[in-house]
């Protein structure tokens, strides 16, 4: 920190009142936290999310942003530079909205497919999540745009999140779960970490003193600020003493005047805020909110350039499992091609709940391929009905959107004194619009025009957060002001249970919709969804699999949406939803040349998958996913993307089975530091595709491996390191990428430790006839375990009158916990995925027994 920033800082806190430190802890609103006006102090200002800087709005609503692919399509990159350079879009996109910091990124750890967050994060492994986030971090903060990386720690689940006591191994904690967070920390310099909701082991996020001060501020030198997730448990005293610095929202229900009396009262130190408030004062430094407080409006970009590069990012994401032959498509060769699933029609481009928001544009992959090829004939079914609830009414039916007019009252009389728009029928907002003459009192009505592309018998449906009624064509069809529904799981359980009628609509033949609306009893959240579910259909499949057989090739969109996977709510099935599985046997065997692509944001069974000739995964790919997609089927680009997380066989396969989702308050982490991988080959479980898998269309081959000198033991504790180097030969005639993945073998290991595990990797880029090495550095974490010791183990074996069965003084009753790297035997494994294996080297680590680090 530079010294003319550390004394403002200390001038600063050396004028502020107990009460004004005790404000700067404490969130103002939803986005920010207090100022103190009267020494000059901003206000700091944070959005979310992880895949787009959102603004002020929530669960999808406010101010259009350019959309990112999401976590899950960033962690099967594996490409920390592309990843940085996403970041420094993201740091522009959060500065024209106006604020100081991006609520991101989200390093959880992919512990179960269930997972309903695992599209938010990278991977199950934590090198991987570790490398890809110190690449984020890095991007946002060298545009002087705050990260807080979330959710620290063992927030893996969405069961009971806000409450389950996450019971953890302290080898799994150290060796697995904390690595990313530890990572963005000591590698790219994290200014900012967010708490998680739950507890561990007994002790809420937000209390952890273990955590927020022995490990994240002692241990790594972490200097930055500890937020809270919004709304989470915590206590004045213990929150403060533990190291949390800010509480949000606003206003503080443990902070703020609680702290206050804390102090007055002698329970709490007031050095304790200093170092609090220390830090807030150095994320605004850093942030250079004293220079420009960002208060203004929210502004949008709209740049040429940041789509380019999100494009070929969902491209770099995207995973080619196989291929008989039929990719890249031959455009020029077909006269006909089907486009074919409930995905292809929509855009499924992002998870739901934080990270959801408004993008810039939204392209389906049925209308990329038609704009991309205008004289094919390009035939459309849906294929299957998949939606878990019933989706807002989509911008496609609603030429002109809604035109949405607020009043000053609750009765819609007088001029309106706000006017905004919307493209579809999630018709929320967060906040009261501007010209009321008391807060909360206010109303809107909704006008749009609804063009339908189905004739039959529709339902319209109504979700409310506060009052609404529907009508069409001038009859009220959904009275949720005169007859309020019951309350719902919609929009984090705030919003109602979902009401619905059936409503016969003729294709093409426009009618006029109403949506009125009071926020009576509205909490967090204002507003309606109206959505309209399409006529039933029995015959989706077979008309599918006609399209099938009358097309020269098929592109089958298959997946989940922003309902199936988001924040809240974990998944309840691994399987595609719906009639799917079905519908991609049957398409596949009607035409030999189908590709089938899976727009999810996590993994899914895959049983079916030596049926198509090809499949892809194409995750929840941000707002040019459409277009990346064609890109990669035509061959424009390649299918850059490697598995960040094993598909298995089947649930019941996975490592977490029998301990997830947790019961009684609990979840226990019971297979410890066997996760992911490590799992399925310590066990000798096959998998439907292994960790890293990925395909592509150029021809690489590998040289032959060598290592540098082998430090030894002490060599490596004080920070020396080996290279493993590869030559990479493109004999082909296109550019592709190869993913040289390296990973660690310990042969004779003095603790249970995973058959290997990855310790570095190097994505290389190769154009034809070129050679490129792939060099692959490896320090003493490469080589080291974490022993949480046994330091009472010599108490405890003296003078036992009986034989002790073994054991020892050596390792595994060692006096003092740490990272060890025992001397020994090791294999050094580059692959181009955690089973193809294309080279073992020998290393032998020469030492004493092991060195702690």
């Amino acid at each position: 920190m530079i010294r003319g920033m550390a004394d403002r800082i200390e001038a600063l806190l050396s004028e502020l009142t107990v009460a004004e430190k005790a404000d700067l802890m404490t969130g103002r609103g939803i986005w920010d936290a207090n100022g103190v006006a009267r020494v000059g102090i901003p206000a700091l200002k944070v959005t979310d999310g992880p895949n787009g800087a959102r603004g002020a709005g929530l669960l999808g609503t406010g101010t259009p942003a350019l959309c990112l692919p999401c976590g899950s399509a960033l962690g099967a990159t594996w490409n920390p530079a592309l990843v940085e350079e996403l970041g420094g879009v993201l740091a522009a996109e959060t500065a024209a909205r106006g604020f100081h910091v991006l609520l991101a990124p989200t390093v959880n750890i992919h512990r179960s497919p269930l997972g309903g967050r695992n599209f938010e994060c990278y991977s199950e492994d934590p090198h991987l999540s570790g490398s890809i986030a110190a690449g984020y971090v890095r991007g946002v903060q060298g545009g002087g745009i705050g990260t807080t990386v979330k959710h620290f720690v063992a927030n893996d689940s969405e069961f009971e999140r806000t409450t389950i006591d996450s019971v953890v191994p302290e080898r799994a904690l150290r060796e697995v779960y904390l690595v990313p967070f530890e990572m963005a920390v000591r590698e790219a310099g994290a200014w900012g970490i967010m708490s998680s909701y739950n507890r561990i082991n007994g002790t809420y996020a937000a209390e952890h003193r273990r955590l927020l001060t022995d490990i994240l501020l002692d241990e790594w030198g972490f200097d930055g600020i500890v937020v809270t997730d919004w709304f989470a448990r915590g206590s004045t005293v213990r929150s403060a003493e533990a190291g949390l610095t800010l509480e949000m929202p606003g206003r503080g229900r443990f902070y703020g005047q609680r702290l206050i009396e804390a102090v007055e009262a002698g329970e709490l130190d007031e050095a304790v805020i200093d170092a609090a408030v220390r830090r807030q004062l150095r994320l605004l430094e850093r942030t250079g909110a004293f220079d420009d407080p960002r208060d203004r409006p929210e502004g949008q970009l709209d740049d040429a350039g940041h789509r380019a590069l999100i494009r070929r990012a969902a491209a770099d994401a995207t995973v080619l499992f196989r291929n008989d032959g039929v990719l890249p498509l031959d455009v020029d060769g077909l006269d006909s091609l089907a486009v074919i699933g409930p995905n292809a029609r929509d855009a499924m481009m992002m998870g739901g709940g934080s990270a959801a928001l408004v993008p810039q544009h939204s392209t389906s992959p049925l209308d990329a391929i038609r704009a991309r090829f205008p004289d094919l004939d390009v035939r459309f079914e849906p294929g299957a009905r998949t939606d878990r609830s019933t989706r807002p009414i989509p911008a496609r039916l609603l030429p002109d959107g809604f035109r949405l007019e607020h009043f000053d009252g609750g009765d819609w009389t007088g001029d309106p004194v706000h006017v905004d728009a919307a493209d579809d029928g999630r018709l929320l907002e967060t906040a009261d619009p501007p010209g009321l003459a008391a807060p909360g009192d206010y109303s809107w009505r909704a006008t749009g025009t609804l063009v339908p592309d189905e004739t039959g018998t529709h339902h319209l449906t109504l979700v409310q957060v506060g009052r609404a009624r529907v009508s069409v064509d001038g009859e009220v069809l959904l009275d949720g002001i005169a007859d309020p529904p019951p309350p719902g799981e919609a929009f984090f359980n705030l919003g109602s249970s979902e009401v619905s009628t059936a409503l016969e609509l003729e294709a093409g033949r426009p009618v006029e919709i109403l949506v009125e609306y009071v926020p009576h009893g509205a909490f967090l959240f204002r507003g309606a969804q109206v959505g309209l579910r399409p006529p039933e259909q029995d015959d989706l499949v077979e008309r599918a699999v006609a399209a099938a057989e009358a097309s020269d090739a098929v592109v089958l969109l298959v997946g989940t949406n922003d309902d199936w996977e988001t924040e809240g709510r974990d998944r309840e099935s691994m399987d595609l939803p719906g009639d799917q599985p079905e519908l991609i046997r049957r398409v596949a065997a009607a035409n030999p040349r189908t590709v089938v692509v899976v727009n999810a944001g996590s993994v899914v069974t895959m049983d079916w998958a030596d049926e198509p000739a090809a499949v892809l995964q194409a995750w929840f790919g941000g707002q040019e996913m459409g277009d990346a997609l064609v890109d990669v089927l035509v061959g424009d680009a390649e299918p850059g993307g490697r598995l960040p997380t094993t598909v298995p066989h089947r649930l019941e396969d996975t490592p977490a089975f029998t301990n997830y989702p947790g019961e009684n308050g609990q979840v226990h982490y019971g297979e410890g530091v066997f996760v992911g991988y490590r799992w399925y080959e310590a066990r000798d479980l096959g998998v439907r595709f292994p960790f890293g898998h990925g395909l592509g269309y150029a021809t690489l081959e590998w040289g032959e491996a060598h290592l540098s000198s082998v430090p030894t033991v002490d060599e490596l504790a004080d920070g020396a390191t080996v290279k493993a180097t590869v030559p990479v030969t493109n004999t082909g005639d296109r550019t592709g990428s190869e993913v040289v993945q390296c990973y660690v073998a310990p042969l004779a290991p003095a603790l249970a430790r995973p058959p290997q595990e990855l310790r570095g990797f190097a994505k290389v880029e190769v154009a034809p006839g070129e050679t490129v090495e792939a060099v692959v550095e490896l320090g003493h974490r490469a080589f080291a375990y974490y022993d949480p010791a046994d330091p009472t183990w010599p108490d405890r074996n003296s003078n036992a009158p009986v034989a002790a069965g073994g054991g020892g003084t050596g390792a595994g009753h060692r006096p003092e916990p740490g990272w060890y790297a025992d001397p020994g035997d090791y294999e050094v494994r580059l692959g181009a995925s955690s089973a193809a294996l294309r080279a073992v080297l020998q290393v032998h680590l020469d030492g004493d027994e092991g060195r702690r680090r």
